[in-house]
Order: structure tokens, then sequence, then C-alpha cells
């Protein structure tokens, strides 16, 4: 019995921690904002809702989020206190704009592409790593 009991929480934990609790992001602003709070924060089930969804971006967010617990506890405080720095927004097409930001504790200058899919925006990831795509 408890057994069954165990296993029922922990299927529990697992099917209500993976519904979804982000609003969808109402324009590229706010999608990228929410991308790189998330990313800043440590949150990558956060960054990975407001990502466009193919293995690339994946294996980018991946890359980073390692990268992220590799800091030390000082340096990830440091990145979840800091704020998001827009110095630039670029509306492509009516369906793709990029954003150039710094945070405000490494101060590096970054590039983020946003597209709409349907009534969703969506960070492209990639685009940060090779802004020719």
């Amino acid at each position: 019995m408890k057994y069954l009991l165990t296993l029922f929480f922990c299927t529990s934990l697992v099917f209500c921690g993976s519904q979804n609790t982000y609003p969808l992001a109402e324009n590229a602003l706010d999608a990228g904002r929410e991308f790189i709070d998330a990313c800043l924060k440590g949150d990558f089930a956060k960054a990975q809702y407001y990502m466009l969804q193919d293995a690339s971006n994946k294996q980018h967010l991946q890359t980073i989020e390692t990268e992220y617990h590799l800091k030390d506890r000082d340096q990830r405080s440091q990145y979840r206190e800091a704020s998001i720095n827009i110095s630039g927004v670029e509306e492509v097409t009516e369906s793709e704009v990029i954003v150039q930001y710094q945070n405000s504790y490494d101060k590096i200058g970054k590039k983020v592409k946003i597209i709409r899919q349907g009534n969703a925006w969506l960070v492209d990831f990639k685009y940060t790593f090779n802004p020719n795509l």
C-alpha cells in the first residue's frame, strides 16, 4: 500500500508539474523578455516554453543551462538579480523581430530573434549563435 501511495504521489507530481502555467506572449517583446529573464533566473523550463521547438534551439538551450549550472553560487545570484537592457528592436517583417539586448551583470551585447507562429510569439534561439539564419 505504501508503494502504491508513493507511486501515485510521484505520478501526480509529474503530470501536475508538466502543465504549463505561463501565459502566451502577446507580442515579440514579451516573448523575448520572458525568455531572456527565464534564462537569467535559471528557469529553463519557462525559457523552453517561450522558444521555438526545434532540435537546434533545444541543443543551444541545453548548452546554456549546463553553463549556468557550472557557474558558482554568487554568479548565478548576480544573473538572477540582473535586469534586461534593450538597446534596439528591428521589425524585419510583420512576424519577425530582432531584439538587441544585454543584461546589467555581464553587459555582453546579444541578439535574439522572435517569430510569430500562428498566435504565438516564440524565440528562435539559434539566431543568437548564428545571425545569418
